[in-house]
């Protein structure tokens, strides 16, 4: 008898149950998709971009699960308190204290069951299509990579069997420990409005200043290092609290107050709930504005990562293509681009010295990087090398035994960093050998074998990918002279360091994106979950207001309002982290703020539906319904 009622309570409440499955089947669903792209193994043992970039997929993982324990703990909370009254009615009925617990054990335990199931699936969906969309945006074989990976799916479901047997023991045990008094009057205990007094003036304070020197740690993180890490993230944590706790109940006073806005419709009765529930919602408001920060700095970080591959492939190198020894299929493809400079530059190999003819050097001087990684500005563009060769031969990488024969000046800064960075097409053709810039005679009296290298820049890189992959492929069979026999060269070109550099961004972005996703989706429910736990205390209110006369598209305009400043503080507070926050990546970005644009947006959207559901389920619970 005992289940049978609890069965139909449950269905009562699918509607808490449905926001609290789509929030684990979510967070579910990208812990096994993390999960087949971290343990794999024999996949990422044939394919090294995937091997680079799996520690990114482990350590999302990690994060993901973190956050899930609290989440899991609070939904579960949550329900609890929806069902405290049922539940007391139950003891009072004569129902055993040990039966009820048992009872409470298995709903919970098969809520968790069920969405372990249902995330599984979707998570095997999610491991095929954006799995195999990465492998495609790497261009690497999805040969050998399985969607269904039993190791992935004995993670998941074991990690989350734990949490949710660990979460209905805890319920059972809280609600063995509640006599029946404190649960049938659960719904009974009220808010209690503080005073502003000295002691919130001082937290409030208190709480701006630890947020402030929080973005002030974050915002100089280069001079600060891991120190300035802690320092901001522990600041800004107990800073936010602090404000919400002090600063919230403040505002809500202050816009009670206010008589030109109190006195408009039912503001006045708006601002009075706000006033009394603000006490009770400033953690899970500060909670919820931490939360944002992850989510949305998640996702602008992992797209950050990505989009600034290009620009420090930029840094690093002003041409796009740097050839020995051109082909003319290489030719054929510089064709089809819209080139903006192109140099051809002739050198020598004798022994183990390169000499560069400095009449093509000073003919022709090449563009050198204006920017750098510590300072960096979009609008400062390359510059021309203008340093002079006077003399007739200069040299740099000299041996011992060669320079004092030589005694050759040392190539110029400038033109040995343009060297460095644009000429040298692997990383071994500088190894164990010297460089010389000589001058018209004594290049032509020069026994060695003569080359050709060829520079280019054209209108947009990235839109040359294919056409750039090819001739990186033929330079390497071009350039086995320089590698001495080691089989694992590696070019030095932009487009080399391009492709390397987005393996590890892309997968930063698809960990980020996702991540950001479940943050957001578990923190607009635990939003959700606080208010609608407070709901029924209102429908009184709500009854007597629509009794006495009130028309009811301003009771509805009212809970729209209420719900609309709830909301707003803490994607404010949240937005602005990660507005500040973001900085921390100027360490190792050269743009960290790129296309923030985006998922500011897609957290916009997350949270307005969130805001929409809460509204609708608020609504149904304190509006009478009418005949």
């Amino acid at each position: 008898m005992l289940l049978k009622l609890s069965l139909s309570s449950m269905r009562k409440m699918m509607k808490d149950y449905l926001i609290l499955l789509v929030g684990l089947v979510i967070s579910i669903s990208i812990f096994y998709m993390f999960q087949t792209l971290a343990l794999n193994s024999e996949y990422t043992r044939e394919n090294s971009l995937i091997s680079s970039i799996q520690l990114v997929f482990n350590v999302g993982a990690f994060l993901l699960a973190f956050i899930t324990i609290f989440y899991i703990f609070y939904a579960n909370s949550f329900l609890l308190s929806l069902r405290r009254k049922e539940l007391g009615m139950y003891r009072v009925l004569g129902a055993k204290k040990g039966k009820i617990s048992q009872i409470l054990f298995l709903e919970t335990l098969t809520m968790g069951i069920l969405s372990i199931i249902v995330g599984s699936i979707v998570g095997i969906g999610l491991a095929s299509g954006i799995g195999r969309m990465l492998m495609s945006q790497l261009d690497i074989s999805a040969e050998g990579y399985q969607p269904f990976y039993v190791p992935a799916l004995l993670m998941t479901s074991g990690f989350f069997l734990v949490l949710f047997f660990l979460t209905s023991t805890v319920n059972a045990i809280r609600l063995a420990r509640a006599t029946e008094l404190d649960l049938i009057r659960a719904e009974q205990q009220h808010d209690r409005v503080k005073a502003t007094g000295v002691r919130t003036v001082l937290v409030a304070l208190l709480g701006l200043v630890l947020v402030t020197v929080g973005y002030v740690s974050l915002y100089h993180l280069r001079e600060l290092v891991a120190f300035g890490f802690i320092i901001g993230a522990v600041a800004t944590t107990i800073g936010t609290y602090m404000v919400f706790i002090s600063l919230l109940p403040m505002f809500m006073q202050l816009l009670k107050k206010n008589q030109k806005w109190n006195d408009q419709k039912l503001n006045a009765f708006t601002f009075a709930q706000l006033r009394f529930r603000v006490n009770n919602l400033t953690k899970v408001l500060a909670t919820v504005a931490m939360l944002i920060a992850l989510g949305v700095g998640a996702m602008a970080g992992g797209l950050a990562f990505q989009q600034n591959v290009s620009l420090i492939a930029g840094v690093a190198h002003v041409y796009d293509i740097t050839l020995q020894d051109p082909t003319q299929a290489d030719f054929e493809s510089i064709k089809s681009m819209t080139v903006e400079e192109q140099l051809t530059y002739r050198y020598k190999v004798d022994g183990d010295v390169i000499y560069y003819a400095k009449d093509d050097l000073l003919a022709h001087p090449p563009l050198i990087s204006s920017n750098s990684m510590g300072a960096y500005d979009p609008d400062i563009q390359p510059k021309r090398v203008s340093t002079q060769l006077p003399a007739s031969a200069y040299s740099m990488n000299e041996k011992s035994e060669q320079a004092g024969t030589a005694a050759m000046e040392q190539i110029p800064e400038e033109w040995e960093k343009t060297i460095r960075n644009e000429f040298v097409s692997s990383y071994s053709m500088l190894d164990d050998k010297s460089l010389r810039i000589v001058d018209g005679p004594t290049f032509d009296g020069i026994t060695g074998e003569e080359h050709t290298l060829l520079l280019v820049r054209v209108d947009d890189f990235v839109k040359y990918k294919a056409e750039l992959k090819a001739m990186d492929q033929r330079q390497m069979e071009r350039i086995a002279t320089f590698a001495n026999g080691n089989d694992s060269e590696m070019l030095s070109t932009k487009y080399s360091m391009y492709e390397s550099l987005y393996a590890f961004t892309s997968g930063t972005m698809f960990m980020g994106f996702f991540l950001g996703i479940a943050f957001l989706a578990m923190m607009a429910s635990c939003l959700m979950f606080k208010i609608l736990s407070g709901a029924s205390r209102d429908r009184e209110r709500y009854k007597m207001l629509r009794k006495i006369g009130v028309r009811k598209a301003w009771l509805v305009g009212s809970i729209y309002k209420e719900l609309f400043l709830v909301f707003i503080f803490p994607a404010l507070m949240g937005l602005l982290h990660v507005l500040v926050g973001m900085e921390m990546f100027s360490v190792i970005l050269l743009d960290p703020y790129a296309n923030i644009w985006a998922p500011t947006l897609i957290f916009v959207g997350i949270y307005a539906i969130y805001y929409w559901i809460t509204v609708q389920l608020y609504r149904g619970i304190v509006l009478p319904k009418e005949a």
